[in-house]
């Protein structure tokens, strides 16, 4: 197993060759934090043109939050349809509201920007349905706060890479990785989006496109001959003559 030490460089490295494959990226998020959040929710196992269409649904149907957290719950579900599980995100996103308005009687968190990291993070992950990933996309997208979001592609890509180990969860490997790289927003912004293309483009779940990858050679799963071993990684099916 590699030093602490050693995956830090080798983490270091891979961001390196990712920022020269697609450039450095400016810090982009949606323009209003509420937006940001209650997308994020949407986003989830989603593309983003369905999870912009449901969320431009939604609003034109019910305009304010007030509208939104009272719905009925089949008009909130059928409005935001096109994004994937909408029956789990409606009561999601109405709870959620709900606790809002219950606790700071209104839907506005621009007070996050003000609070510590730490402190945001706890107030974050205290609202109903907002785990790891809502929230370190939040404050990082919107306040640029230095958290690092793990999603399924960077979770994936960073194991195949053998940056974290093949039983780290995604929910672990949000401090395993943050502690590999520089505590600053747009290293830590560039960090996942580069890797979240890479897993869309690239290191896919399966028939990942080795012969194009930027990180081949220093890529464990490539090195190993492509063996299944990693607990994100399916077995690679034949596909159908």
């Amino acid at each position: 197993m590699q030093s602490s030490s050693n995956l830090a460089h080798k983490t270091l490295d891979a961001h390196q060759r990712l920022n020269e494959h697609y450039g450095v990226q400016p810090i982009r998020g949606y323009s209003d934090p509420m937006h940001e959040l209650i997308g994020t929710i949407l986003s989830h196992r989603t593309t983003h043109a369905n999870e912009v269409m449901a969320y431009r649904t939604m609003r034109e149907r019910f305009p304010n939050w007030e509208q939104v957290r009272d719905a009925p719950l089949p008009d909130l579900i059928d409005a935001i349809r096109s994004a994937n599980y909408p029956e789990i995100k409606a009561p999601y996103i109405q709870n959620l509201l709900t606790h809002l308005f219950r606790e700071t009687g209104q839907a506005n968190i621009d007070f996050l920007g003000e609070l510590s990291t730490e402190d945001a993070m706890i107030w974050l992950t205290n609202l109903p349905g907002i785990g790891m990933k809502t929230a370190t996309i939040l404050l990082l997208f919107k306040f640029q706060k230095p958290v690092l979001p793990v999603d399924t592609h960077v979770h994936r890509v960073t194991q195949r890479l053998g940056l974290i180990g093949p039983k780290v969860s995604a929910e672990k490997a949000h401090t395993i990785l943050l502690s590999y790289l520089p505590l600053d927003a747009l290293v830590l912004f560039n960090f996942h989006k580069h890797f979240y293309w890479h897993g869309q483009r690239i290191c896919t779940w399966y028939f990942p496109k080795c012969s194009e990858c930027v990180l081949q050679t220093m890529c464990d799963y490539y090195q190993s001959g492509g063996t299944p071993v990693l607990s994100s990684t399916p077995i690679r099916k034949k596909p159908a003559k």
